[in-house]
């Protein structure tokens, strides 16, 4: 009974406080929303590229292509010049059967697209010339079969899809994550420097008691938060969901639970607001950097051990086998078994942390 009245004690409080409220549900909707607008904006690369004594058969391929645009210099210098007033992003000559690329290279994308424009413009190009002296030797031949039609499918999302859509199931887990970890640690920390713990902990209350009766309250808050961030992602975001949504929304609440206590457990150590701004960055960063939001494979095995320590790293996992290829809930019971053992290992250290509190 006495956890239950904490609880409700906590949810009065939290339900007066507008600002801690808005924090908690329409930030983590207004990050989503931002996020949305950055991914949706055009990516599309534009080149200009100068030649100089190319073929015109060569030159015409490439100003054939889209988002290429090709202009002919007569004199090499003058190809150079507007390349040094930023007018071409490359300088393609030929001399001496040889061809010649100076880039700007002021943007890796457009040097990567201007080496490529070269590259399938003179295959294709060779290609065109070796039909031709064919034809030429062989008159009789009959080359005019039409390449074969290609079908595509996808077993997820469609032509359209980019490499966001495979960080998005790991991305809503790190706002959940963040939203209720700084959440939690910052409320319990202010019950603490107001003194009010202090009241609590001379109280019979258990210590066990309180830690409980916060987890119940801003538990209730964080289930709520979580359906909130996962919906708006859902739907600002465009996210297509292979499998249950359900499932992915009972992962994210286990997900928030760890970060509740991971928040109570930091505020019971911070002796002041200022150190407890300086423990988010400690815990908020790894979670960012070896989590999966940012690929691992090109960091080694030294990136995944550290990931293994994580809690958004089991999140993330399994919010990709529900999001991108319909997993059941009976799939990912290894990843939510990981993060319940993280969920009581956090719950304990908070029961253990609140003893240096205990007046009496």
């Amino acid at each position: 009974m006495r956890t239950i009245a904490i609880a409700q004690k906590v949810i009065k409080e939290l339900l007066r406080d507008k600002r801690t409220l808005a924090l908690m549900f329409v930030a983590p909707v207004f990050i989503m929303w931002l996020m949305n607008l950055m991914f949706s904006a055009s990516t599309t690369v534009n080149v200009k590229l100068a030649t100089q004594d190319l073929p015109t058969s060569l030159v015409s391929r490439m100003d054939d292509l889209d988002h290429v645009s090709v202009k002919t210099y007569k004199d090499l210098d003058q190809a150079k010049e507007a390349l040094n007033d930023e007018k071409v992003d490359a300088v393609i000559s030929y001399k001496d059967g040889e061809y010649h690329v100076d880039y700007a290279n002021t943007d890796a994308s457009k040097t990567s697209v201007t080496r490529q424009v070269l590259r399938t413009s003179m295959a294709s190009e060779g290609t065109s010339q070796l039909v031709t002296r064919v034809k030429q030797a062989l008159p009789q031949l009959k080359l005019d079969a039409k390449s074969p039609e290609i079908k595509e499918s996808y077993e997820y999302g469609n032509e359209d899809t980019g490499f966001f859509a495979k960080m998005i199931p790991v991305l809503i887990g790190f706002v959940v994550f963040f939203f209720v970890f700084l959440i939690s640690g910052m409320a319990l920390l202010k019950e603490r420097t107001s003194g009010t713990l202090d009241r609590l902990l001379a109280t019979p209350v258990k210590r066990s008691e309180i830690v409980y009766g916060y987890m119940i309250s801003y538990g209730l808050i964080a289930i709520l938060q979580t359906a909130v961030v996962v919906m708006a992602a859902i739907w600002l975001l465009d996210i297509e969901v292979v499998g249950s949504l359900l499932n992915v929304i009972i992962v994210n609440v286990v997900l928030a639970l760890v970060a509740l206590a991971f928040g109570i457990l930091l505020s019971t150590l911070a002796k002041s607001e200022f150190q407890m701004m300086q423990f988010i960055p400690l815990v908020i960063l790894p979670q960012l950097f070896f989590s999966g939001i940012i690929p691992l494979d090109s960091m080694g095995e030294w990136a995944k051990t550290i990931g293994k320590f994580l809690p958004l790293t089991y999140s993330g996992d399994a919010m990709s086998q529900i999001i991108l290829y319909g997993r059941g809930l009976g799939d990912v019971l290894p990843n939510i078994g990981v993060l319940l053992v993280f969920l009581i290992v956090l719950t304990i250290l908070n029961i253990v942390g609140l003893r240096r509190y205990r007046k009496v």
